[in-house]
């Protein structure tokens, strides 16, 4: 019985792991995301740092990627940048494995 339980310890241990790295890439994902649109809507240096945290905390607002989708769109949209939620969206795919990497990296 004792190794039933080290077992299933073992398994909540990676699952707790796992959710920690998908969370902590997918923040690191969305800070790339706002810097992208930072860069697009011509924010540089502080200003860009903090529009990327701004995209960040968006995530938070509701459960998967649309709050950050919408925020983005909207604000790219509002300064008169010609984009569409497929680009986003297309920005966003690409940015995870990027931001992956960066995790893992240790970057």
């Amino acid at each position: 019985m004792a190794t039933f339980n080290e077992r299933e310890k073992g398994f909540e241990a990676k699952f707790k792991r796992d959710e920690e790295f998908k969370f902590k890439v997918t923040a690191r994902r969305n800070k790339l995301l706002g810097l992208w649109a930072a860069e697009q809507m011509g924010l540089s240096g502080d200003a860009a740092d903090s529009y990327a945290k701004d995209v960040v905390k968006s995530d938070f607002e509701e459960p998967g990627d649309d709050d950050v989708l919408q925020k983005v769109l909207g604000d790219l949209q509002a300064k008169g940048i010609a984009t569409s939620e497929h680009i986003v969206r297309k920005h966003m795919d690409e940015l995870m494995p990027v931001a992956a990497e960066q995790i893992s990296g240790g970057s």
